[in-house]
């Protein structure tokens, strides 16, 4: 199995940006397609942003397209999710997620996902 630890989380601006990193140990990273999720207080975890596990592949849910990317590093078994243009309602905690795959697909559902970060937290005032 994989283990995942998320890192960057803070408390910034409206307007502010933020590098979230996910370090993986355990497997070879470059088998795994990852996630990021977040969950904001009361309400259910969703998707953000997917990446391939090549990394040739990413997927953004709507409100970030444009102001979030995603992306990883195989050789230092990393993940990232670089936000810029941060908003209020971005305030949540955000999960990276593993997913062991054959495939060069990307996953939108936490329930494709195997393997899970503890969280860091992201506030963002107005």
């Amino acid at each position: 199995q994989v283990q995942l630890v998320e890192s960057g989380g803070g408390l910034v601006q409206t307007g502010d940006s933020l590098r979230l990193s996910c370090a993986a140990s355990g497997r070879t990273f470059s088998n795994y397609a990852m996630g990021w999720f977040r969950q904001a207080p009361g309400k259910e975890r969703e998707f953000v942003a997917a990446i391939s596990r090549s990394g040739s592949t990413t997927y953004y849910r709507d409100s970030v397209k444009g102001r979030f990317t995603i992306s990883r590093d195989n050789a230092e078994n990393a993940g990232y999710l670089h936000m810029n243009s941060l908003k209020p309602e971005d305030t949540a905690v955000y999960y990276c997620a593993a997913k062991r795959v054959l495939s060069t697909g990307v996953f939108t559902s936490t329930s494709g996902y195997d393997y899970w970060g503890q969280g860091t937290q992201v506030t963002v005032s107005s």
